[in-house]
């Protein structure tokens, strides 16, 4: 089991550090007029703005494809107008993006989209009308028209929060058979099967995982074995742990942790939940509380243990991120127009606040592309 998991890490950061000379770009999905964009040496920790490198409307959240030859962002555009998909070509050398083309999300305030792992279709989740759309990706990486809209209906105890659904974020499991859609209006997880090939999805069998009514499922992080998954709740402060089944897709719920410490009375919405590259610890931010939290992951069995919640000296700690040498953490504060950094003791998990801070409008996620 050791050999194994350890020949997973080590493919995983093959594929992350697949530049020789550890340089790299990093892009910034933000709530503003565009992508901004940074070189940063993994090596050495350096880091040196590029400014605006590719103009969308609130590019909140970006995806590339494993040839990392293209990006895709969610425009995520507020009120009542449809928000939008785009797509971009990466100049490896220098950086810069070309901007290919963009599609309707044929929905409300698209948050969150994903490259399936063959490079062939995009999803996304529309946050406010609930929707997934899908799109086959061109050979030339741009967005096709759309070959499909999943829905759903329903509703949630928390009338402010859940009165339908609300699709937050959309993650293709590590053997890109199965798409998995964390509903925090109808707390479940949506489950689909994938053909990439032509780019459909369909409902699976189970068609969702359920969560604690109320409790509002935001993010998950699937494990790289594919056999547990850590969802993180936006409503209630924790996060609970699924067996994944390998060959359904099903989740069988494990655990239930909290993210805050205990006896914690003040307000806190979870946003972002990730897996540390040797697979190890899982790190999720509390937004409010302004925080993030550090659990150790139980590799028997999958559960996790709470190290550490450490406070980030921001608000919105949204966006979170480890650097592709998983030495440092890259968290942006969606409030107060800046990410910071926090060293990352890989013997533990431990994380210590830097004084380096980095100005940027209203950071929302972080993509790590190695220059060539």
């Amino acid at each position: 089991m050791k050999l194994k998991m350890a020949l997973l890490a080590m493919m995983a950061g093959t594929l992350l550090n697949s530049s020789s000379n550890s340089n790299y770009f990093v892009y910034v999905g933000t709530y503003g007029e565009g992508i901004h964009a940074y070189r940063y040496d993994a090596g050495s920790g350096k880091l040196e703005s590029m400014g605006m490198v590719g103009k969308v409307v609130n590019p909140s959240f970006l995806a590339t494809d494993r040839a990392y030859k293209y990006i895709y962002a969610a425009s995520e555009v507020e009120g009542d107008k449809p928000g939008a998909v785009a797509g971009f070509a990466i100049n490896r050398s220098t950086g810069a993006l070309t901007y290919l083309n963009s599609r309707s999300a044929e929905g409300l305030a698209p948050c969150h989209l994903a490259v399936d792992h063959t490079g062939k279709m995009l999803i996304a989740a529309n946050y406010t009308s609930g929707s997934v759309p899908v799109y086959p990706i061109e050979a030339d990486g741009k967005i096709g028209p759309l070959s499909g809209l999943m829905k759903a209906s329903g509703s949630g105890p928390d009338r402010g929060r859940q009165e339908g659904p609300h699709a937050h974020e959309t993650v293709f499991s590590p053997d890109n058979k199965f798409a998995y859609v964390p509903d925090l209006g109808l707390d479940e997880i949506r489950i689909y099967k994938v053909d990439a090939a032509h780019a459909t999805l369909t409902p699976n069998d189970p068609p969702v995982a359920k969560t604690d009514p109320g409790s509002g499922p935001r993010h998950i992080a699937i494990s790289r074995d594919g056999k547990f998954a850590y969802v993180i709740h936006e409503l209630i402060s924790q996060v609970s742990v699924f067996a994944r089944d390998t060959k359904t897709g099903a989740l069988t719920h494990l655990q239930t942790i909290s993210s805050v410490p205990d006896g914690f009375k003040g307000k806190s919405n979870p946003a972002e939940i990730l897996i540390d590259h040797k697979g190890d610890y899982v790190y999720g931010s509390n937004r409010f509380f302004g925080s993030i939290a550090v659990f150790k992951i139980d590799h028997a069995t999958g559960k996790l243990t709470r190290e550490q919640v450490i406070e980030t000296g921001g608000e919105m700690p949204r966006g979170v991120e480890l650097d592709p040498a998983g030495k440092l953490l890259f968290v942006g504060d969606q409030k107060q127009n800046k990410f910071v950094l926090f060293s990352v003791d890989q013997s533990n998990g431990q994380l210590t606040k830097t004084d380096r801070v980095f100005e940027v409008p209203s950071p929302v996620s972080f993509l790590f592309v190695p220059v060539r």
